[in-house]
C-alpha cells in the first residue's frame, strides 16, 4: 500500500528533515511513496525534481501517473541532468524530493558525462542547497554480474553515488516489499 494514493496521501505526524535523506530500493519496492511521504510529513512547501526523460509512451504515461498520484501541491522542476541549478533555487522553506539519483546518472552515464565529476559537483550542490533534500535512488548491486562493460560501469558507478550520498546523509531508509529498514539516522515515529 506504500505506493497507492492513498498511502501517498497519509498525513503523518511532523517530522522534521534533515539536510539530506537517502531512500533507496529496487524497482516497485515502494521507495518513492515512503519519500513522498517524509516530505509530506515534514509540514513544508513541497518541490518536486524529476529526472526522468520520456522517450516513449509508456515513459509518458508513467510520468502522467506520478504527477496524478502525488497531486497539485507540489512544485514540479524538471532537471534530468542539471541537478545542481535546481538546487541552487530551491527555496529555504520548501522542502525537496530528487526522483530519482539513478535517472540522473543514468543520463550523464547515456551522453558520455564524466561520472565522477557529476557526482562531486551534485555532492557539492546538495551540502550547499538551502532546504532539506531527500533523494531516491536505486539499489542495482543485489543482482547477477551484468554481462556488458556498460551495464557493469553504471552498476558500479551506481553504487558508488549511493555510498557517497549515504555518507553525506542524515538519514537513510532503506525500502524491501514496501516496507522501510532504517539504515542510518532516526526512524520517523510513523513509520
Amino acid at each position: 500500500m506504500t505506493g497507492s494514493p492513498e498511502a501517498r496521501n497519509f498525513l503523518p505526524p511532523p517530522f522534521p528533515l534533515p539536510p539530506l535523506a537517502l531512500v533507496l530500493g529496487g524497482a516497485r519496492s515502494g521507495k518513492s511513496g515512503l519519500a513522498e511521504r517524509l516530505i509530506r510529513a515534514s509540514a513544508r512547501p513541497r518541490r518536486y525534481i524529476a529526472t526522468a526523460e520520456a522517450w516513449d509512451d509508456e515513459m509518458r504515461d508513467r510520468i502522467a501517473r506520478h504527477r496524478s498520484d502525488r497531486g497539485a501541491d507540489w512544485i514540479t522542476v524538471e532537471a534530468p541532468l542539471d541537478l545542481c541549478a535546481a538546487l541552487a533555487n530551491a527555496d529555504p522553506a520548501e522542502a525537496v524530493l530528487i526522483d530519482c539519483a539513478t535517472l540522473w546518472l543514468t543520463n550523464h552515464l547515456l551522453a558520455d558525462h564524466d561520472l565522477d565529476a557529476e557526482t562531486s559537483a551534485l555532492l557539492a550542490a546538495l551540502a550547499t542547497c538551502p532546504a532539506p533534500v531527500t533523494i531516491v535512488s536505486n539499489e542495482v548491486g543485489w543482482g547477477i554480474v551484468p554481462e556488458n562493460a556498460l551495464a557493469r560501469r553504471f552498476r558500479d558507478a551506481q553504487g558508488r553515488l549511493n555510498q557517497r550520498i549515504a555518507a553525506q546523509a542524515g538519514l537513510v531508509i532503506g525500502v524491501m516489499a514496501g516496507l522501510p529498514v532504517m539504515l542510518k539516522g532516526e526512524r520517523p515515529a510513523w513509520l
